[in-house]
């Protein structure tokens, strides 16, 4: 009797057991899961349609100034007119400066600035307390930064007369016509911040982009004062 009762109780051991075990979907999990399905539902929804209306969108073309504008030696016609519009005023204002018997060099036109001007996101700025000009050490920084790039003695008298008519190779020098700033006679001069961002008062930083534009534009220095000969501007 007790081996069959035994066999009789273990079925119903069994029995119990698998009631007592745990329960796959229980409200909470149908809950949690029916949110899961909408918040997955919702994103696909959003994907697609996002997808869809992408698609339809006509392309906007990226335009050829916006890809050149950070290439300093990229030709901007409208700067370039300014440049030779600054040039015809000068020329005009030398021809009165000859008919009124003024002396040579009276209307230069290189303006020292008391202030460093700003553009392109930098504000004016003052020049360090304290700190002149020395066109002598702009000249050494330049020749030397000059025969780094491999211009010889050739190439530097060339670019020391080309920045001594446009700038006296002072780094606070501007066009009183067009408002081309520092050294090289950047226009705008905010145009000298991809070299670095003291370009409003560091000579070194000028002159870098200055060979950088001259490079890219006219091949070498000769070749700029050839064209600024020729036209007024380079």
């Amino acid at each position: 009797m007790r081996s069959g009762q035994q066999l009789q109780e273990r079925p119903s051991r069994s029995r119990s057991k698998r009631r007592s075990g745990p329960r796959l979907l229980t409200p909470k999990r149908v809950i949690i899961l029916g949110v899961s399905l909408v918040l997955v539902g919702a994103g696909t929804t959003y994907v697609v349609r996002t997808a869809i209306e992408n698609a339809k969108a006509p392309p906007a073309p990226l335009a050829l100034p916006d890809l050149l504008a950070a290439d300093p030696s990229f030709a901007d016609p409208a700067l370039d007119a300014m440049k030779a519009q600054a040039a015809q005023s000068l020329k005009a204002d030398k021809l009165k400066e000859a008919r009124d018997g003024l002396k040579p060099g009276d209307l230069d036109p290189v303006k020292i600035v008391r202030e460093a001007p700003g553009g392109g996101g930098f504000n004016p700025a003052d020049f360090p307390p304290g700190s002149k000009p020395d066109p002598g050490s702009n000249k050494a920084i330049g020749r030397e930064m000059a025969a780094a790039r491999g211009w010889g003695d050739s190439e530097w008298g060339c670019l020391e007369r080309l920045w001594d008519k446009e700038s006296h190779w002072n780094e606070r020098a501007m066009n009183r016509y067009s408002g081309a700033y520092g050294i090289p006679q950047s226009l705008p001069g905010s145009k000298m911040a991809s070299a670095g961002g003291d370009w409003q008062t560091n000579p070194a930083t000028q002159i870098k982009w200055g060979l950088g534009y001259i490079a890219g534009r006219y091949k070498t220095p000769c070749g700029a004062w050839g064209h600024s000969q020729s036209v007024g501007w380079y």
